[in-house]
Order: C-alpha cells, then structure tokens, then sequence
C-alpha cells in the first residue's frame, strides 16, 4: 500500500469511527448506559457488533470516546474566539457553554455528573473540562492561565455553581413551575455572578484586579437591564 493508499485508509477509518461516536451520542442521550448492551448497540447502529469492539475494544470504551468527544465539542464551543481581546473572550466562554448545554442536554449531563456511577475515568475526563474552562476564564480575566490558589478557587466555586444552575435550566420543567429563563437572560446573570467573583478575588489577590467588561449584552452598560429589568 503507497502513502496515499494509507491516507486515504486512514481518513476513511477516522470518518467510520466519528460515525460511530455520533451514532452512540444519540443512543446514550435517551437510555442509560447499563440499559444498552452491545448487541442492542449494534443493532441500533446498524453495524455488526465486531466493528464497535474493533474501534473501542469495549462497551465502556465507546461510551468513554463518546464522553471524551461530548467534552472536546463543549471546551470548543466555550474556549473558542481566541483572537477577541479578553473580556469579550470571558463573555463568549459563557455564551458557548449555555449554548451547548442548551443544544446538548444530554450529553451535557453526562460531562457534568460525571457518567456512570463513580467511574475514575469519566470523573478524571469530567475534571479535565472543568481545569480547562476555570484556565479559560482565567486567561480571559487576567491574560494568562496561571493564577494563585486562592482565585483558582474562587472560579472553581463560581463554576460549581454555572453547572447546578444550567443542570437545574436544562431540567424538564415541574408542573405549575415558571418558565425558564431564555439563554441570554440566564447568561448576564452568570456574568454578573462572575463580576462579583472577580471583584471578591480582587481584593484578597491584588495582582489579580477585577478586569473591566465591555458594553453590550452581558456588558457593564446593560448587564443589569435583563436581571432587574432596568433599562
């Protein structure tokens, strides 16, 4: 076989298996991961049971490559824009994160929970998204990814709280309940739980200072008009 032949090999190998990923991405969005074995896999998917096993070696391995590309789509979703200047980047990391959430349920459950049960490999996949979206965060507020513990903490407490409150967003609404607030409304209140944040760390790290926000939605002009309703 010449390079080409292999390239195209591969490319056709990467295809297949991407197929497969988005394949079980759907299957595990609407039944949970002990209620689906293999040969219902299989079935559902349309494929011969060997080729999963030939991909992914398990069950848990292709449920482990669907979690890892869920959480790759949603830090690219959230960490993208790189060329925006920094407080722009903050506000967009929130905006792509609902977004996904929002467009993802599901899989976003699954990132956020941690998957199946007390799994060490899907809780280490579920840790790495969060110290990717607090460096993020970080990178955006302060211009780099490293800071001191103490405002290390401070957002991973602030995040902590994004992910109860968008799994509370996402969740089918109760009977009677309120309806929920749209994506751009539930997004300036994070902003703004996120300004105090920054503000508080501030404070306690001086070399961190509180960067400030940009006009516009989610900005310091009228990120109070959709929490308060102020104009």
């Amino acid at each position: 076989m010449n390079n080409s032949q292999q390239r195209g090999s591969t490319l056709r190998s990467q295809t297949r298996r991407a197929e497969l990923i988005a394949i079980g991405r759907r299957l595990f969005a609407d039944t949970s991961y002990d209620a689906l074995s293999m040969d219902d896999i299989a079935k559902q998917a349309g494929v011969a049971k060997g080729l999963i096993y030939y991909y992914f070696t398990s069950k848990r391995g292709y449920y482990l490559a669907i979690v890892e590309d869920s959480v790759a789509e949603l830090v690219a979703r959230a960490g993208g824009d790189t060329d925006l200047p920094g407080v722009e980047r903050v506000r967009r990391t929130i905006e792509g994160y609902l977004a996904y959430a929002e467009h993802h349920q599901a899989a976003y459950r699954t990132i956020v929970t941690g998957g199946v049960g007390s799994d060490a490999e899907v809780l280490a996949i579920r840790d790495a998204v969060r110290e990717e979206l607090v460096a993020a965060i970080a990178e955006g507020a302060y211009g780099r990814r490293e800071i001191p513990p103490i405002a290390r903490l401070a957002l991973v407490g602030w995040l902590a709280a994004v992910e109860g409150t968008t799994l509370e967003w996402i969740a089918p609404p109760a009977d009677g309940a309120d309806e929920r607030p749209d994506r751009d409304r539930l997004g300036a209140l994070l902003v703004r739980q996120l300004r105090a944040t920054l503000t508080v760390i501030g404070e306690f790290v001086p070399e961190c200072p509180p960067p400030p926000l940009p006009e516009g939605p989610f900005g310091q002009a009228d990120d109070l008009a959709p929490v308060t309703g102020r104009a």
